[in-house]
């Protein structure tokens, strides 16, 4: 079977092999450690294996290139791509940058290694709150690519200087404030765990604030975040709104509890291009690493370690 074969590789050679919450069952299955991106980058920066399997999207390994310049990372399939990281261009930071020369620069971790190069901050959905509330007041800043996440944000902090770029996962996007409420609507004893990239985020907060849901029936968490409460939920039936793939974790580690999309359509292709197959032949032929400039990894690394510094 590919799975042994996989495993005899992996120790053979001495590989990591890390995966996303959105990958398929399969490739979550020989994953040694399966998680967010915050999980994934802190196993990528403490990992003793000589060699780095990224099973997620190629932002995902360019930041364990960053973080462990002394391993080699591969990643199944370099086309793996992500619309959200492709919302802006280091020509189109630059600029913005110029615009605001005072402004302290906060960006997603879904972003290219020579757009972290340009920021002070990394952050992820996890930390995201966290990494804003430790810059000073008085600071402008500029928060960039997702503005639903940049909305949350500026919403649970109260920051009023806080600029927002426009961009945007297609997914996330995806999932409207019409799905969350046909779902709520129908499943009255269900809790609803939304991510903070999706589009309903903002409707859902405005609607818990002002009574049209109990607040402890709406939760807006991170993929990870997701993962920790319905672990300690007493409630048995969850509407999730995220990627799909991260149903199948739930599952796993939650038999006695139900997961209902809240879109069925929420599928990444990017995600969903790292196949078993392609996981083989990436260990079998060590092809497809990953590598960044060294000059561009040592800026970006000052960001991503802030990041990391900041729970």
């Amino acid at each position: 079977m590919l799975k042994d074969k996989i495993e005899e590789l992996k120790k053979k050679k001495d590989v990591v092999i890390l995966a996303h919450n959105y990958q398929i069952p399969e490739v979550q299955d020989v994953a040694d450690f399966v998680g967010d991106s915050l999980g994934l980058a802190r196993q990528a920066a403490k990992t003793p294996h000589k060699t780095i399997l990224f099973c997620g999207v190629h932002f995902m390994a360019e930041t364990a290139a960053i973080i462990s310049p002394e391993k080699k990372v591969l990643i199944p399939d370099t086309n793996a791509g992500c619309s959200l990281s492709d919302s802006i261009n280091i020509v189109q930071l630059k600029k913005w940058k110029s615009e605001h020369p005072n402004a302290i620069t906060v960006g997603y971790v879904n972003t290219t290694a020579e757009i972290k190069s340009e920021l002070d901050y990394c952050c992820t959905s996890s930390n995201a709150v966290n990494v804003v509330k430790a810059i000073p007041d008085d600071k402008e800043i500029l928060f960039l690519p997702d503005m639903f996440l940049g909305s949350y944000v500026a919403k649970m902090t109260g920051r009023k200087n806080m600029l927002i770029w426009a961009g945007e996962c297609h997914v996330h996007a995806g999932i409207t404030p019409d799905h969350v409420k046909e779902k709520l609507n129908s499943l009255v004893n269900a809790e609803f765990l939304i991510h903070p990239e999706c589009s309903c985020t903002t409707p859902m907060m405005y609607d818990v604030a002002n009574g049209s849901y109990k607040s402890n029936q709406v939760q807006i968490l991170s993929t990870e975040g997701m993962m920790n409460h319905v672990k300690n939920s007493k409630s048995n039936e969850f509407v999730v709104a995220t990627e799909t793939g991260i149903l199948y974790r739930m599952k796993q580690q939650n038999p006695g509890k139900k997961f209902i999309p809240a879109s069925e359509k929420a599928e990444c292709e990017y995600m969903k291009m790292i196949t078993l197959e392609k996981v083989y032949n990436s260990l079998l032929n060590e092809e497809n690493e990953v590598t960044v400039p060294k000059e561009t990894a040592d800026k970006a690394r000052l960001a991503i370690e802030r990041m990391l510094a900041i729970s």
